[in-house]
């Protein structure tokens, strides 16, 4: 452990050497991954040291839904809004997931009898400094989702090394944690007390983390992810009966496509792609729906869904082939039919669309796969009602798939006013991929709902 936080040490100070400036970086590991103004989907796996006594290391696959708007952002546990700023200052307000608590597998004996610790959600002011040689990064984070109701302030460094097609990132942060945010997470209340486990408050404490982050470049449209770091815990935390290591090694890697870089610019502008949908739940699931063998929205307790997206192109006719990329963000309501109380959704993904059939000169037909994030102000109720038959747990945030297909309109009906407007089929997904990811509560299960909708282009 004292090599690996050497040499991380060593490429800190011979960063300080590089004079190449660069971006700002709102989290290391997504730096430079989508151009300005971009969109890119990816996938990282990653194993992280636990500090809990008895805990085997956690191994976890992160998805990667990125956007790099000119004002606002969404890095897979992160997003924000940037503050207008000049010179080299760059400010943003954020909310991002907090990967701490309990392992949601089941408890080792000695967290046994322990009320769960969850993964908390902070809001946040970040603020950074870009230098000649590096940038300074603050951060102020507070839960926002009345879990811990902790605090902390983050002051790190950022350098900067780098190639034609690669960088390295190392980087060293200290996390200002305060007595709420720690005793949550490592304290023992007294009814949890046992022998050799006393009631304990734990303070508050600083951890300094220090690590390197690298990218590559494979392809024009990909880049290879990867990254290591060691977290030395605070004397308070340490304190902790609970707690087992004093330092955490984590290690990742991963890759993620860029669709904005063989994106061909518009002559005035990408047009604005507005998209409404009913639908409603069905039993079956995703494959047997996409494959036709299964379309029945005749289920117990079904309940109704209604969307309205925007999109624009990111892609267009990708490699000179029919096939398009578009990002979308929705607002659905689910209308639970009284069984619990109606909710919201918002759901942001990029969807692949093929028309390369050979009866589209007379009636263009799309077949489109989406995939991206999806977050429920409350769990939907289908959601609910099949994982307790099945005593899994839920999670508002969930991955997206969309899956369709639609034709034309105006091809239909032999009007070119209304050549750019569809009406199709298709399927509301929201999953955990089979238990495998952390950020979204480990989940095995989810929802389908059949919709029909129609779009347009303006």
């Amino acid at each position: 452990m004292k090599r690996i936080t050497l040499i991380l040490g060593i490429l800190l100070v011979w960063s300080l050497a590089a004079s190449r400036p660069f971006a700002a970086p709102l989290d290391p590991m997504f730096a430079g991954l989508v151009t300005p103004g971009g969109a890119g989907l990816g996938v990282a796996v990653r194993t992280e040291r636990s500090p809990y006594r008895d805990v085997e290391a956690r191994y976890d696959l992160l998805p990667l839904y990125l956007y790099e708007g000119e004002w606002f952002y969404l890095h897979s546990y992160r997003a924000g809004f940037k503050v207008p700023t000049t010179g080299p200052w760059s400010v943003d307000l954020f909310v991002a997931q907090r990967f701490e608590g309990f392992p949601l597998d089941g408890a080792p004996a000695a967290l046994s009898g322990m009320a769960s610790r969850e993964p908390g959600v902070d809001g946040g002011l970040g603020v950074r400094y870009r230098l000649s040689r590096g940038v300074v990064l603050g951060e102020i984070r507070r839960d926002v989702a009345a879990t811990s109701y902790g605090t902390e302030l983050r002051l790190g460094y950022f350098g900067s090394l780098s190639g034609e097609h690669w960088s390295l990132t190392p980087y060293v942060v200290a996390d200002v944690r305060d007595a709420k945010l720690n005793d949550y997470y490592y304290g023992v209340r007294p009814e949890e007390a046992r022998p050799g486990r006393p009631a304990t408050r734990i303070g508050y404490g600083t951890n300094v983390t220090v690590g390197v982050n690298g990218r590559y470049e494979l392809t024009r449209y990909w880049t290879a992810i990867a990254g290591v770091g060691v977290t030395r815990l605070s004397d308070a935390i340490r304190q902790s009966p609970i707690v087992g290591n004093d330092a955490l090694l984590s290690v990742y890697l991963g890759a993620a496509y860029d669709f904005t870089r063989p994106h061909r610019e518009w002559e005035d502008r990408a047009p604005v792609i507005v998209k409404a949908m009913v639908g409603g739940s069905t039993g079956c699931n995703l494959l047997p729906v996409m494959t036709l063998r299964c379309f029945s929205l005749h289920t117990p307790d079904r309940t109704r869904i209604v969307s309205l997206e925007l999109g624009r192109p990111f892609v267009v006719r990708a490699n000179d082939w029919p096939l398009d990329f578009v990002g979308y963000v929705g607002v659905l309501q689910h209308d639970e039919r009284g069984l619990q109380a109606d909710s919201w959704q918002i759901d942001a993904y990029m969807k692949a669309y093929y028309y390369g059939f050979p009866w589209a000169d007379r009636v263009m037909t799309r077949i489109g796969f989406g995939a991206g994030v999806s977050w429920a102000s409350r769990v939907p109720y289908v959601e609910v009602r099949d994982q307790a038959a099945r005593g899994r747990t839920t999670s508002k945030l969930l991955n997206y798939l969309d899956p369709s297909v639609d034709v034309s309109v105006g091809d239909l009906f032999g009007s070119k006013r209304w050549a750019r407007t569809f009406w199709g089929i298709g399927v509301s997904h929201r999953s955990g991929i089979f238990g495998t990811s952390q950020l979204l509560g480990n989940v095995n299960g989810g929802s389908n709902f059949i919709y029909s909708y129609l779009e347009s282009a303006f």
